[in-house]
Parts: structure tokens; sequence; C-alpha cells
């Protein structure tokens, strides 16, 4: 009886082994099914547009056009590199870019400090302070807009000026560009802040207690601790907000789309106007998007370059 047993369960043994290798290979079957549908999915809407777009760069062609790419080579590319109006956009983009980071980067790092300490309705404050970077970028444009007009708009009254006879910020050629950077620096530096206080938590107490026990002035503590340790994550805040200054279209589209004259014309916003709005020069508009693109690259990879480098030291 005892010798039944064991050879039934012998049996049982191989039928259990076939169930698990039936079940495992439709496990396996279960995973491809989402998968590839998944890659499919993500190569039809990025990769294939990626390398089409990189072709149109060397062709002359308009999406609304019946007639097929022409292929010219680089022409549109020494287009675009002796175009003497484009070199302005970039000049005008490049100095978006510096202002913008490196007063949200301050500002940022400055609220991160303030809000570190734990004091009564710091969750609602912290709070409060990210609402800007929630909103759509549109509407903050045509917000700000309304908020700088000369005749009815509060920014000129709180700095003092009477109803009416502040500064036109947004028709004025010195003072546009100024205006687009404030709304920006005002709705991304929560941004900054939010990953500096993740790098400011982490910082472990017995670091500042040690250098309470040596005397360590708070500049040197600064100096010496927080802004080491702080470092990567500040780095990382300037890296996602450099990549994305150079891509601002929908809030300069908002405030002034472009004016006056070429005052606000980054080099998206002008990517637009060459891609659509009766020019459809998609042939050189893909060739200017792949400019900025390897401009984008580089400077990412200076960042990265030296993200690394702290991260060793």
């Amino acid at each position: 009886m005892i010798r039944t047993k064991v050879r039934d369960a012998s049996d049982k043994q191989p039928a259990i082994s076939r169930y698990r290798s039936r079940h495992v290979l439709s496990d396996a079957a279960l995973k491809r099914l989402f998968l590839w549908p998944t890659l499919a999915l993500l190569i039809s809407i990025n990769i294939f547009p990626l390398f089409y777009s990189l072709y149109l760069s060397f062709t002359t062609y308009s999406a609304i056009a019946n007639q097929p790419p022409v292929w010219v080579g680089l022409q549109n590319y020494r287009d675009i590199l002796n175009d003497s109006q484009l070199w302005i956009y970039f000049r005008n983009t490049g100095r978006f870019v510096l202002l913008t980071v490196s007063l949200q980067t301050i500002i940022g790092f400055g609220l991160a400090l303030l809000l570190r300490e734990k004091f009564r309705a710091s969750g609602v404050i912290t709070t409060l302070i990210l609402i800007p970077m929630m909103l759509s970028p549109v509407v903050v444009g045509l917000f700000w807009k309304l908020i700088f007009d000369p005749s009815y708009g509060i920014f000129n009254y709180l700095l003092g000026y009477p109803a009416g006879r502040g500064p036109e910020w947004l028709a004025s050629k010195e003072l546009a560009l100024w205006a687009v950077v404030i709304v920006d620096v005002w709705m991304w530096s929560p941004f900054v802040m939010l990953l500096c206080l993740a790098g400011l938590s982490a910082i472990p107490d017995y670091l500042y207690e040690a250098a309470e026990i040596d005397r360590a002035s708070s500049l040197y503590q600064f100096w010496r601790i927080t802004l080491p340790q702080v470092a990567p994550l500040l780095l990382i805040a300037v890296l996602f907000r450099t990549i994305e200054a150079f891509k601002t279209f929908d809030l300069v589209m908002g405030l002034t789309g472009g004016g006056p004259g070429d005052a606000t014309e980054l080099v998206a916003v002008n990517l637009y106007r060459l891609a659509f709005l009766g020019q459809w020069n998609t042939g050189k508009a893909s060739a200017l998007a792949y400019i900025v693109l390897v401009i984008i690259i580089a400077v990412s990879n200076i960042y990265i370059k030296y993200l690394n480098r702290i991260k060793e030291g």
C-alpha cells in the first residue's frame, strides 16, 4: 500500500512539470503579446518620424505639396548657417536660455534653503509655490499678457507707476524679452526648488552636527556640506531647464507671438513659422530642427560630463 502511494506521487510529478511548462510558455507568450504592440507603437510615433525627418532635412519638400521630396544634400543646412537673420534668432535663444536658467537656479535654490526648515504652514506654502509649474504655458502666457498690460495690468502698478503711464513691456523691443524671462522664471523656478529640496532632505544631519562641534561657520557649512551634497540634483535641474528653455515655444506665442519685430523670436518660434504659417518649407524646417537637436545634445553632454565628475569626486 505504501509502495502504491509512492508510485502514484512519482507519476504525478511529470504531469505537474508539464502543467508548469505549459503555463511558463503561456506567460512568455502573454509578455510578448503586451510587448510587441508597445514597441510597434513607439517605433511608429517616435523612431520612424525621427529618421524620416532626418531624410527630409536633405530634401526640398513641402508637406502640403503633391510633389515628392527632391534630394538637395546639405543645401538646407548651408542656407540656414548662412542666413544672418537666423543667427539673430539663435542669439535671442541664447540670451533667453542664459537669463532664465541662471535666475531659476538662484531663485529655486534660495527657496529650497528657506523651505528646508519645517515651520507652521510650510507644506501649504510649498504647495502654493508649486502651482505655477502645474499650469499650461499657453494659459500662463495669456494670463501674464493681461498683467503686463499698461492700461489695466497690475505689474506696472506694483512697480510704482501710475495707471496707464508705465512701460509697455510686450510692445518694447528692449523689454519684451525680459517680460518673457520674468514669466518663465516665475513658472519654472518651483521645479528647481523641488529638486533642490529633495537633495537637501537627503543630507545626513550628522554632517552638520560634526561641523557645529568643530565650530564651523554657517558659510563654511554651506560651501563644504550643503552645496556639494545638493550639487548633483541641482545640476540635473539645470540640465532639464536648459533643454526645455531651448525648446520654448508656447509661452512666447501666448505672450508676444515673437514680436515686437524679432525681439522675442526664438529658434523654436521661427521653426514653427518655417514649417507652417504659410511657408510650409518642411525640408528646411527639418534641417533647422536637427541643428537645434545637435546643440541640445552638445550642451547636455557638457552637463553630464560635469555631473559625472561631481559624482566621482
